[in-house]
């Protein structure tokens, strides 16, 4: 048993394995002994089946079963004892068939090409990449306070309705004047402060509980998801809605934002931890700054990709690659579609390559006790995105040892911190020209890219 390999390029390459009848015929023998044991053949006692019955009805597929075991053992060996860098599994050559005869097995020699990664060169040595940074002006701040004194304050009722109110009422479906038979009737809410000005807006404005109203529902909502929730109808019925309802107004609720002081900064950050309105603001300005640099990662790190690849040519097996797609996929693939999408598969898997490159070449190491901290860390964001207390640190290790223990999941968080790990380390060794904009011009340029 043994295996030669024929390079045809710095891409490509064949490797021949040559089985000899001393390498497989034991175990095929020792298969076929045990098929024989388990067998329940008519006319013959269980256990006692002629060995050749045996041979004739699984003798070629228990040979073509050791074979390929053996193979596949000899690949994986000479692979990793080479270590050759293959992209994706060996696949048999397209235009050789096995020599041996399965009818008189003797010596067997099976041929598969392999694609091989690609020797490359990376350079980041005068790199330079724009960074988004958000202005936290004292308008935002003073928005996000007011916004928390809301979302902390209390509904009382109101006599009439005002601009930011939310008035509950009952939704008749009309057929001219009159309620139309079968139509909607829905019990929902108008929230005043979040629907665009209209003249439904400006009618409901100063009315009082029992006033009564004909509008369109479409001009007191948010959109399509808003009104097919204050409808109770399926969202992709919306476009079908009559624009003709009756309104009757039930009841009016007014939002009473709670008072700047000492019980909402205890509330919000524990006890004394925040004790004053500039306090308050710089904790705000804090988690706004953090909660940008998501953003504004997830844009560096989509220019760095699309520098990278334009910049570090990178040659690849791309016919091989193609056959290893379409071999491996689950269901079968046109070879036109595989064309199609190939532009595409091709750049993901270079940038995987000049990912690996760089963990490699830089020694970038995530630890266990990495990801632990990652896990544990989204569990407190979680808890605190409701305003519950964060379970014991225990509790918490406990759990991210257990989502770590899926492979999947487990999977996936490494990749996130690698690539985490990735970009703060081109960060560190390349020029980034800091770029702050006004809110509004972030989201733009963050949303467009």
């Amino acid at each position: 048993m043994n295996i030669v390999e024929e390079k045809i390029d710095n891409l490509n390459a064949v490797l021949r394995v040559k089985i000899s009848k001393e390498d497989y015929s034991d175990k095929v023998e020792k298969t076929i002994n045990d098929y024989r044991k388990q067998a329940n053949t008519p006319g013959f006692r269980p256990g006692k089946t002629p060995i050749g019955l045996i041979k004739k009805k699984y003798g070629k597929a228990i040979l073509a079963e050791e074979l390929n075991k053996a193979v596949s053992k000899l690949l994986h060996e000479h692979i990793s004892k080479n270590n050759l860098n293959v992209l994706g599994n060996p696949l048999p050559k397209q235009d050789e068939e096995v020599k041996g005869d399965f009818d008189n097995p003797a010596d067997f020699e099976f041929s598969y090409e392999i694609g091989i990664s690609p020797d490359f060169d990376l350079n980041l040595d005068k790199t330079s990449f724009d960074y988004l940074k958000v202005q936290i002006s004292d308008e935002m701040l003073d928005k996000e306070v007011e916004s928390l004194a809301r979302r902390y304050g209390k509904l009382v009722s109101a006599e009439i309705v005002g601009e930011r109110d939310m008035v509950l009422g009952k939704f008749t479906e009309l057929d001219g004047d009159q309620p139309k038979e079968g139509g909607i009737v829905n019990t929902s809410t108008i929230s005043m402060e979040f629907i665009p000005d209209s003249a439904a807006k400006k009618n409901l404005m100063g009315a009082k509980a029992g006033d009564e109203f004909v509008l369109d529902p479409k001009e007191v909502s948010k959109g399509d998801t808003d009104l097919a929730a204050m409808l109770a109808i399926k969202k992709e019925e919306v476009e079908n809605v009559n624009s003709l309802f009756n309104f009757t107004i039930s009841e009016i609720k007014q939002m009473i934002p709670a008072e700047i002081n000492q019980e909402l900064f205890d509330k919000l950050f524990g006890e004394g931890n925040v004790t004053s309105l500039e306090e308050l603001k710089a904790k705000i300005s804090e988690d706004l700054t953090r909660m940008f640099s998501n953003d504004a990662d997830r844009v560096f790190s989509s220019a760095v990709a699309k520098k990278l690849l334009a910049e570090t040519k990178i040659e690849l097996p791309e016919a091989f690659l193609k056959r290893w797609i379409a071999a491996t996929a689950k269901e079968k693939i046109e070879p036109e579609k595989i064309e199609a999408d190939f532009n595409s598969y091709r750049d993901g898997l270079k940038w995987q390559l000049i990912q690996n490159k760089l963990i490699k070449q830089n020694a970038l190491k995530v630890d266990p006790q990495d990801a632990i901290n990652y896990v544990k860390g989204m569990m407190v964001n979680q808890y605190a995105q409701y305003g519950m207390p964060a379970p014991p640190d225990a509790d918490l290790d406990k759990y991210a040892k257990n989502a770590l223990s899926n492979e999947e999941e487990a999977n996936r968080i490494y990749d996130t911190l690698y690539g985490a790990k990735i970009m703060d380390f081109i960060k560190g060794v390349s020029k980034l020209n800091q770029r702050e904009l006004p809110y509004e011009k972030f989201i733009e340029e963050v949303y467009a890219k």
